[in-house]
């Protein structure tokens, strides 16, 4: 650690040792049968559950906001027009769709422009040809420095069909496989309440909620509303700095209802509680929230970044799933909880073998009383 840097903004105190082996690979069984560590930060008390057991912990007039993203299959594999295999991963879904009028077989082929992550023994050229089927190819029309490119798409018909037909599920690169992708993957990785099209990256504290959980939270009269915030491969991004507050965090398309926001504010001035569900959901709220915590109907693109000494406006409490080590994820969740007591609740999912990651168990933060 260095000594110059105080401990909650020195990213060797964001380290905690992780056996490989608990890296979860697939999801369990049963979505809500995976196990839901509570953490009481008042009361510095935690429990062993399962996430089925979360109705116990919300009362009438709580509220639960999630995110309604939905994961595109970003990844194509292919080859180069020179022959040699190639994989594109998408990084974020195109907004524009062009007509171009040329006639290709009964259909318009139609254009879009993406940003992507090229993957061969050899990258691609400037204006270099990826082949991925009969109906749908792509032009690099631009290499940065960064190593990502800019690809045209070619294709016939629906864009989200299209890649529904020859794309894959763009699993998290900690998910090592073999055999790649599954087809349970297609809904698995995925909300059972995903709406819209735009993430690469599932909001995975959304991956234990069922719709008979959701349904015996509303007879138990919990709300629930959604937010709208396309996680991006930015997620996965290392932090290469030694002092997070140097960290430049990457943006990410959002959108917050008036509905949702109205709801969030009623609920928060009767008294009761809002439980934010995924780190991304923290983004959108305090993103859109203004400084009396407010939340306000917002749409746009959110470079927000919460570390510890950032003054929470909107949650108070949040589920989430545990995260990589020395991420910005972990830096979130401990300026909600303390990072000291987030990594004693990381040492205890350790040593009672919980399942880490995507695929793995969950965590409830509270740190309001009801």
């Amino acid at each position: 650690m260095n000594s110059h840097i105080p401990p909650p903004y020195d990213i060797d105190s964001y380290d905690y040792d992780l056996p490989e082996e608990m890296i979860a690979q697939s999801p369990v069984d049963k979505r809500d049968r995976s196990r839901l560590l509570v953490m009481d930060c008042r009361a510095k008390q935690m429990s062993d559950h399962r996430f089925c057991d979360l109705v116990n912990f919300l009362r009438p007039g709580d509220l639960l906001v999630a995110n309604n993203t939905k994961v595109f299959p970003a990844r194509l594999l292919g080859k180069k027009e020179t022959g040699g295999k190639m994989e594109l991963l998408i990084l974020e879904y195109p907004e524009t769709i062009i007509e171009t009028g040329i006639q290709s077989g009964n259909h318009l082929c139609r254009e879009a422009l993406v940003i992507g992550l090229v993957k061969s023994s050899k990258r691609p050229g400037l204006k270099s040809r990826l082949i991925f089927s009969p109906e749908l190819e792509g032009i690099v029309e631009e290499i940065f420095p960064d190593g990502k490119v800019k690809v045209k798409l070619l294709f016939q018909g629906n864009l989200e069909d299209v890649l529904e037909k020859f794309g894959q599920t763009p699993l998290p690169p900690y998910i090592r496989r073999k055999s790649g992708d599954q087809p349970t993957d297609r809904s698995r990785y995925q909300t059972v309440f995903a709406k819209e099209t735009g993430a690469v990256a599932a909001p995975t504290a959304g991956l234990h909620l069922t719709e008979e959980l959701l349904d015996t939270l509303r007879e138990k009269q919990v709300g629930f509303c959604t937010v709208t915030l396309h996680v991006g491969y930015g997620t996965f991004a290392p932090v290469r700095v030694q002092d997070i507050r140097e960290h430049r965090i990457h943006s990410e398309f959002l959108s917050v209802t008036e509905d949702t926001a109205r709801l969030i504010n009623e609920t928060r001035k009767a008294g009761h509680r809002v439980f934010a569900v995924g780190t991304t959901t923290v983004r959108a709220l305090e993103f859109a929230a203004d400084d009396s915590g407010r939340v306000n109907q917002r749409q746009g693109w959110c470079d927000l970044y919460i570390y510890p000494g950032y003054r929470f406006k909107v949650v108070r409490n949040l589920i989430t799933n545990f995260h990589l080590p020395r991420s910005s994820l972990l830096f979130m969740v401990s300026g909600l909880a303390g990072r000291e007591w987030i990594l004693d609740g990381y040492r205890h999912a350790v040593e009672s073998g919980y399942r880490f990651f995507s695929y793995g168990d969950a965590m409830l933060i509270m740190t309001q009383e009801g």
